[in-house]
């Protein structure tokens, strides 16, 4: 079996190590080196950096035209397999293998749909996930099912987390599953549209800490943005983000972040959030209780 890998993201690596157990990867598609860093020097993803290590040919198209000509290049190619690649593949792509593409998705279709499926669910306070290995068409995410995962979501799992523990069962998957698929004997079935949500690329203010919500959704902000981009909040107008949270049931009046048993508690609609771990702005992590200390414990504004 000869395949195109294409992905960009450390959640895409153990898919591609995965596909090595089971198929000839005669080319790994890859997003174009990017600025990163407080240097701005261009660095690459962590597929391409995996890729060069297991001595696999690369290519980073800038551009639909390009992913087209990178694809078409190698020759009697079977099948494509996509991770977390970051571009929606075109009719003409999708059409230049032997039986099309299969895609990792980290989420149950047809729930979540779309760019941020595992932050999506994390928000939405889902009790169940999963991993499910779509044939890929020309719709977003509408492919019909090859094989599913399903997994819990623990009440501590942030966006990090179940990303890194998603991308591990999806490389099980994959490797269970491609070559049945791919022999036939594995008949992928249509996704029911039904019951369809989707999981839009997320807006970098939908992780403001809005005081005026209650406090297990604002806990919920702070494991799905936990580590990119990060919850965050302002405190008498300085911006201090917030990678660990509890809720309480002691609370300061909401938009008021005060002291309660030596920790920073910030007031909501319902409830009390506990902010257990902080990064004011320029400088490191923190625990909330050392943030409060140098404040002398003094109380703080949330602002909106």
């Amino acid at each position: 079996m000869r395949a195109a890998f294409l992905g960009t993201p450390s959640a895409a690596v153990p898919a591609l190590a995965a596909l090595l157990d089971v198929a000839d990867v005669v080319l790994v598609v890859t997003q174009p080196d990017r600025a990163r860093g407080r240097s701005g020097r261009p660095a690459p993803p962590p597929v391409k950096l995996a890729a060069q290590e297991w001595g696999l040919p690369i290519a980073q198209p800038a551009d639909a035209a390009s992913l087209e000509a990178a694809i078409r290049s190698v020759p009697d190619l079977d099948v494509g397999i996509v991770v977390a690649y970051g571009r929606i593949l075109r009719t003409d792509v999708l059409t230049a293998t032997r039986v099309g593409y299969v895609n990792v998705h980290f989420s149950l279709l047809p729930r979540w749909r779309g760019a941020a499926p595992v932050e999506r669910a994390l928000l939405a306070g889902d009790a169940l996930t999963g991993v499910s290995l779509m044939h890929l068409d020309e719709g977003l995410d509408t492919g019909p099912i090859i094989s599913v995962i399903e997994t819990p979501i623990a009440e501590d799992e942030t966006g990090g987390t179940l990303t890194a523990r998603l991308s591990h069962l999806g490389a099980n998957l994959l490797s269970d599953s491609l070559p049945s698929f791919m022999a036939g004997a594995l008949q992928p079935a249509a996704q029911i549209s039904a019951g369809a949500t989707f999981a839009a690329r997320f807006r970098p203010d939908e992780a403001h800490l809005d005081h005026e919500r209650p406090a297990p959704v604002l806990e919920r902000q702070v494991r799905a943005f936990n580590p990119r981009p990060g919850a965050w909040l302002t405190a008498d107008g300085d911006r201090l983000k917030v990678l660990a949270a509890t809720v309480v049931p002691l609370a300061p009046a909401a938009g008021s972040i005060e002291g309660v048993d030596g920790t920073p508690v910030l007031g909501t609609s319902d409830g009390g959030l506990r902010l257990d771990v902080v990064q004011p702005a320029g400088k490191g992590v923190q625990p909330g209780s050392a943030w409060l200390n140098g404040r002398r414990g003094a109380p703080a504004a949330a602002g909106r």
